[in-house]
């Protein structure tokens, strides 16, 4: 139902006499119970006290629902019907906060936020009636359901011929203790420059016997045509990756190489090393890469042999891109 002209200027006589805040949640209520009854006038064929042939049911007086959102606790009406039901699609049934708060209080769970603090840092929003546990986790087990789905989506529809694997560490709550877990992601690289997270796991550790599982999940998955996988030389990661995907190449991840030279070296020389290093992966192209590591591994080398010996035995699995287009060097050399 439309306001009309002078229901809107009472509106905003009201508005007017209350302070901000009660402004906002006013015209929310507003706007909301308006929306309601366009909605039912549109699904009934009438407006109310309306006569006309369209008309399918009859209005039956309404029934109070608060709605908690960031402007604060609406008090709506939904309208009922002599015969048959109604439900505004603006709303959720058995959900009273709308979907601003619900973002709220999911990326406040996100973070760790215990529900004594979510109740809190909702009513600072405005929401007056708080939230209660039992909501906080009815809202957390959709975010669960919608991670789920994410997780064991099909991989088959695009192919990654590239793809990332690293991990890392988070503390986590595990069976009332917090402890430390890791995190392995893998990031798969489309021969468009695509980007996308492929997967993810949680584990007491990334030993190989998790890498492989994980791996496996993702071939499950869909997962094929994968070319070069890049990741640091964890052992375990890397036996993972020649017992699950067969035939692709590895590349030794440049960044990780990179701490683990400067970790060898005065941290005075330590932009020397690195912009040296640099200089191997921005050459034309593969014969050039390979002729500037030999150059750039022999001058380290008179000052610092450990550098020069870990270039040259890392040589072959550092410069695994070169084997690929020019093109998507960039996206691939990590």
């Amino acid at each position: 139902m439309a306001l009309d002209q002078s229901a809107l200027l009472e509106v905003l006589e009201a508005l007017k006499a209350a302070d901000v805040d009660d402004r906002i949640r006013s015209a929310a209520t507003t706007i909301y119970q308006a929306l309601i009854e366009a909605e039912l006038t549109a699904v009934i064929g009438a407006g109310p006290h309306e006569r006309t042939d369209a008309r399918t049911a009859q209005r039956n007086g309404s029934r109070p629902r608060t709605l908690t959102t960031t402007a604060g606790d609406l008090e709506l009406r939904i309208p009922k019907l002599r015969a048959g039901s109604f439900f505004p699609s603006l709303l959720e049934r058995r959900r009273r906060i709308d979907q601003a708060l619900f973002a709220v209080v999911m990326e406040a769970y996100l973070h760790g936020v215990s529900t004594r603090k979510v109740d809190d840092l909702v009513r600072a929003l405005g929401a007056d009636t708080g939230i209660s546990k039992s909501e906080v986790s009815r809202i957390c087990a959709d975010l669960d359901a919608e991670v789920s789905a994410f997780r064991d989506r099909s991989l088959a529809e695009q192919a990654f011929p590239y793809v990332f694997l690293d991990a890392t560490y988070c503390k986590a709550r595990v069976n009332r203790r917090v402890v430390s877990q890791a995190v392995v992601i893998a990031t798969g690289v489309a021969a468009d420059g695509h980007r996308e997270v492929l997967g993810f796991a949680v584990g007491d550790s990334e030993d190989g016997a998790f890498w492989t599982a994980f791996l496996r999940t993702l071939k499950a998955r869909g997962l094929a045509g994968t070319q070069l996988v890049i990741s640091d030389a964890h052992a375990g990661l890397t036996a993972a990756i020649s017992a699950v995907l067969l035939g692709a190449a590895w590349q030794r991840c440049r960044v990780h190489f990179m701490r683990n030279v400067l970790a060898r070296v005065p941290k005075g020389n330590a932009e020397m090393v690195a912009a040296a290093i640099r200089t191997i992966f921005a050459q034309p192209d593969a014969e050039h890469v390979r002729a500037q590591l030999d150059v750039i591994a022999g001058m380290l080398g008179r000052q610092f042999p450990a550098v020069e010996a870990m270039l040259r035995e890392a040589e072959e699995d550092l410069l695994a891109f070169t084997g690929f287009p020019v093109g998507h060097w960039k996206k691939i050399w990590s």
